[in-house]
């Protein structure tokens, strides 16, 4: 019968091994460096008799610019308004990766970012005017609630679920981006 062997024990320079393979495979917070690491102490166990200061490791880390939060908090909202997803549901991913709320606040984006996004998951799931045809009014709330769920307002939702064509959705995506340049 096989059994696992126990992993061995995590001594300061393996644990800062593991720190710089990890900032270096994966963007990250420095929250969710630190989540890493002590899970790692976790598994591995420690051993001496005290164990490693985690927090000065990470702050080392940020120091060197291997973690960046800012970066990443940029990076990942960027990423998730290409997917679709609106500005409550992009709060609530920074902040689950650790994210301060000055970082997440810098990222937030303003009204024709939000209509953007939201027009971008209309496209991708065919709701409203971007479907074969108009939605009953059941399926309609369901295109709501999905909108809502990605974190999209419910304004902003009801005015491009309601739009009599993909033009008219268009022009009120670009109603908000002609107000920022004003």
């Amino acid at each position: 019968m096989y059994r696992a062997r126990p992993p061995a024990p995590l001594d300061p320079a393996r644990l800062e091994e593991l720190a710089l393979a990890y900032v270096a495979r994966f963007a990250t917070s420095a929250a969710r460096l630190a989540q890493y690491l002590r899970r790692k102490l976790r598994e591995h166990g420690w051993d001496s008799a005290t164990e490693p200061d985690v927090a000065a490791l990470v702050a080392r880390f940020v120091d060197a610019g291997y973690v960046d939060d800012a970066g990443f908090a940029r990076a990942r909202a960027a990423g998730l308004r290409r997917r679709g997803y609106g500005e409550r549901r992009i709060d609530h991913a920074l902040r689950g990766a650790g994210v301060g709320e000055l970082e997440r606040e810098r990222v937030r984006g303003d009204e024709a970012t939000a209509r953007r996004a939201a027009l971008t998951l209309a496209r991708k799931r065919g709701f409203g005017p971007f479907g074969p045809e108009r939605p009953d009014p059941a399926r309609r709330e369901k295109q709501l609630a999905a909108m809502l769920r990605a974190g999209h307002r419910l304004d902003t939702a009801r005015n491009l679920l309601d739009a009599a064509s993909e033009t008219e959705a268009l022009e009120w995506v670009g109603e908000a981006v002609g107000d920022d340049t004003a």
